[in-house]
């Protein structure tokens, strides 16, 4: 039985370690939206390699329970995984994990990042407003870009201090 959410709980942005993969799996898994057609697809290795190897992971943990996860692709500049577990949205969580990757991926040398996600969701609506510009997708699928000089206020922000070790 997992902990209730307190409403103004003590929040915790970290990079990810590979002890928080079974619950990163467990929050992609809770989503209400971009749901997994074949949740085989996304196998425990995937998080591994997104820990450090291919990229980089963060996590949002609210009095020492993790509540939402993002991943960056460091080869594709692209943020491969953001979600935050149900109890937990509003919180302005993906916001901050969003803000470290964007951070990381630019201090890279990238001048552009993107993401795909699915047209008509919240998603759709959350990158739209952190100044994401919409581009093309395949119906399925809708693609989004961050250029390094036309970022938003919110994801120009540093966000490392908040950030633990």
């Amino acid at each position: 039985m997992s902990k209730a959410p307190a409403m103004d709980g003590r929040v915790c942005l970290r990079r990810a370690r590979s002890a928080d993969i079974p619950a990163m799996s467990a929050i992609r898994l809770a989503v209400r939206e971009n749901v997994l057609s074949d949740p085989a697809r996304v196998t425990p290795q995937m998080y591994e390699d997104y820990l450090d190897r291919a990229g980089r992971g963060w996590v949002a943990e609210v009095d020492g329970v993790l509540a939402a996860f993002c991943y960056a692709d460091r080869a594709q500049a692209s943020i491969w995984a953001l979600f935050v577990s149900p109890p937990y949205e509003g919180r302005g969580l993906g916001k901050a994990l969003l803000a470290l990757a964007v951070a990381w991926l630019f201090d890279l040398g990238h001048e552009r990042i993107t993401l795909g996600t699915g047209p008509g969701t919240r998603a759709d609506g959350f990158y739209a407003a952190q100044g994401w510009t919409r581009i093309a997708g395949d119906g399925r699928e809708i693609a989004y870009r961050l250029d390094r000089h036309g970022q938003s206020a919110g994801a120009a922000t540093s966000p490392r201090a908040g950030l633990s070790a």
